[in-house]
């Protein structure tokens, strides 16, 4: 009788000291579980100002990328703007060599209404004549070669060149009142000033 009293006793010994041992595993493992907690926590916030500083440091490659892509697109905008200038001062030196042709050939178109003034219009001749000073004016006109107004017009310096004054009351101050030699333009800048005579 007194061998199973203590074995009984023994037993609950056992098993108090089973449930002190649960109860304490249980323990640790809820701080380990608190501090690993804790720890995922402090993690969180470190990894994400890491992902902010990657970003913003950006991949090497795609800055070099974004470098070459600002060094190109420079550099087709200078390409650009010398073929523009390069375009103008051609356009520039070609109206320049035609304005010098167009000029000579102005010798010559004033040479043909001389002429024409001295023939008959019923002369066989002068009719062939008019007809070849009809198509040079028009090869002159669709290159952009226009006649300067002046008779009866006011005296203007970029315009006219005056070679003579008269005092006509007549007519108001600083009107032209002849014409010795036409002027021209070629695609709106003077080529030939047109000789002309003044009124005072």
């Amino acid at each position: 009788m007194a061998e199973k009293e203590k074995k009984e006793t023994d037993l609950d010994v056992s098993a108090e000291e089973s449930t002190a041992e649960v109860t304490e595993e249980n323990k640790a493992e809820g701080t380990d579980a608190v501090d690993t907690e804790q720890d995922a926590d402090t993690a969180e916030p470190e990894t994400a100002e890491e992902a902010v500083e990657e970003e913003a440091s950006g991949d090497p490659r795609d800055k070099k990328i974004a470098d070459l892509t600002d060094r190109l697109q420079r550099q087709m905008a200078e390409f650009e703007n010398f073929r523009r200038r390069s375009d103008k001062e051609k356009a520039g030196m070609y109206d320049m060599g035609a304005a010098d042709v167009i000029t000579k050939v102005l010798d010559v178109v004033d040479n043909f209404e001389r002429g024409l003034k001295d023939f008959d219009e019923t002369d066989p001749f002068a009719d062939g004549m008019n007809k070849i000073y009809r198509q040079l004016s028009k090869v002159l006109d669709d290159l952009g070669v226009k006649e300067i107004e002046a008779e009866g017009k006011e005296f203007d310096p970029n315009l006219h060149n005056a070679v003579m004054h008269e005092e006509n009351p007549e007519v108001g101050e600083s009107t032209i009142t002849a014409v010795f030699q036409k002027g021209y333009t070629y695609k709106e800048s003077v080529i030939r000033h047109s000789m002309v005579r003044v009124a005072n």
